[in-house]
């Protein structure tokens, strides 16, 4: 008998992890941490719902920590398995699982410093670096397209989902008493985005579906469109003689702004200008990028083919030294500044951030989703006056947001990639949203024809031999 057990980003967008249950053990369908409120997400990372010894494999979508972070704490805690994931996806984990054990530790030893007034008020970290280390010998990676037995008649089948490099939608068959066909999505991506390829179309029929629904409700601005916005933002900032800084995720969000701004000076669209990607976990991202070209579409095949690389060979400076990212705070000459973390909460981003926001001739371009209560978000609001490194710095420069560049199907490409399996399925579940986006699937999936969708709640199980 197989059931289903919904844990994390279960009527959230966070967390990520779903539950197979088996006779002779658990297979987990991603293992993310989640990320918000701290005391929330500390006592969510620190629960489990089984045992960690009892889980058997981990089948791995993508790399994003909200869906792989959680992996080193099950080695923690008694884990001895398998992640099986692309090899892409590996590689990624190996570099974002050891800054996510750095940030771990940095983050209990601050608290135990500053925070803890008593010996009970002391914290651990979730996992440690020699459990990221001891996590990155499991991983077994696998090409798209090739069944992996990963339990006794049962097979995992990776198929591209076009939304970071190396990230799948993952088909479960297991082939007992009762054959079961069982689709996860992980997180979709979006038709014709630069450099991956575009999501698995058509998608195998199967009888049931576990699918995210991060912007159901929500159509996306055309991403070439944006390319546009975004030269014509950097050549005003550069006739103002100002500065472009660009708060971007080290993971996906990068590279493809990497990748537009060397194409746009390789046609000749943008005139040459310096562009300094500042961010050491960025740098090394970028470097599994260029490791895989076997995840490349054929537009990002053809400009590797006539430029020698995609991400910007003698246009862009790759920058991990301290002393090279101080320097910049000294470049009078218009640049771009691409820096990590995303949403401006952490790293060399907000150096370059209070260094330049008080300069009305530059410009911050903000080119993701900004959560509430973060920098990033006060930013996008225009709050007068900004703290950073507990001092206040007065906003006066220009602030422009592209939202076009999300990796993240929306409406269309749910119902495009979706809406041909509704009527086969015998049920869906529908995870990784807030209300309305659930409620969005909802009725994308029913429209199509499926006449049983469910939005679990954390910790809901169902077994499927009830449909």
């Amino acid at each position: 008998m197989a059931q289903l057990e919904f844990y994390g980003a279960a009527q959230t967008v966070t967390g990520s992890m779903h539950l197979l249950i088996l006779p002779e053990g658990v297979v987990a369908l991603d293992c993310g941490l989640f990320q918000g409120r701290r005391q929330w997400s500390r006592e969510m990372n620190l629960s489990f719902p089984f045992p960690p010894k009892q889980v058997q494999t981990v089948l791995l979508s993508h790399a994003h920590i909200d869906h792989s972070g959680k992996i080193p704490y099950l080695f923690r805690y008694g884990f001895d398995g398998r992640i099986i994931a692309t090899s892409a996806t590996c590689d990624l984990c190996d570099l974002m699982l050891a800054d996510s054990a750095h940030i771990q530790e940095e983050d209990a030893a601050y608290w135990n410093k500053k925070r803890a007034k008593t010996e009970a008020d002391r914290i651990e970290p979730l996992y440690t670096m020699d459990d990221a280390r001891r996590a990155a010998g499991h991983f077994h990676g696998v090409r798209y397209n090739e069944p992996v037995p990963f339990a006794d008649g049962c097979t995992a089948t990776f198929l591209e989902a076009g939304h970071i490099l190396g990230s799948a939608c993952i088909l479960v068959e297991i082939n007992r008493s009762r054959p079961i066909r069982l689709l996860y999505t992980g997180d979709l991506g979006r038709f014709d985005m630069p450099i991956l390829r575009n999501p698995s179309n058509p998608l195998p029929q199967v009888d049931y579906l576990i699918t995210e629904s991060t912007y159901a409700n929500r159509r996306h601005k055309d991403v070439y469109g944006m390319e546009g916005e975004l030269v014509q933002i950097i050549n005003e900032t550069r006739q103002a003689g100002g500065k472009i800084v660009i708060p971007s995720f080290s993971v996906g969000r990068t590279q493809h702004l990497v990748y537009w701004l060397s194409h746009a000076m390789a046609e000749g669209s943008l005139e040459r200008l310096p562009v300094y990607v500042d961010s050491p976990l960025s740098v090394r991202v970028t470097g599994v990028f260029k490791g895989h070209p076997e995840c490349y579409d054929g537009e990002a095949r053809d400009f590797w083919h006539s430029e020698g690389d995609v991400f910007g060979r003698g246009l862009v400076t790759y920058i991990t030294d301290v002393q090279q990212s101080k320097q910049l705070n000294y470049t009078k000459e218009p640049c771009v500044i691409i820096s990590a973390s995303g949403m401006a909460e952490a790293g060399r981003i907000l150096h370059h951030l209070k260094n330049n926001i008080e300069d009305k001739r530059n410009t911050v371009v903000i080119v993701g989703y900004q959560a509430q209560h973060t920098l990033g978000r006060r930013i996008v609001d225009r709050h007068e006056e900004l703290k950073i490194y507990g001092k206040m710095y007065k906003l006066r420069a220009r602030v422009e947001t592209l939202n076009g560049f999300s990796a993240h199907a929306d409406v269309d490409d749910f119902v495009r990639l979706l809406g041909p399996l509704a009527s086969g399925l015998k049920a869906a579940f529908v995870v990784h949203g807030e209300e309305d986006q659930l409620n969005a699937m909802k009725q994308i999936l029913g429209k199509a024809g499926c006449s049983n969708v469910e939005a679990p709640a954390p910790g809901e199980r169902f077994s499927l031999l009830e449909y």
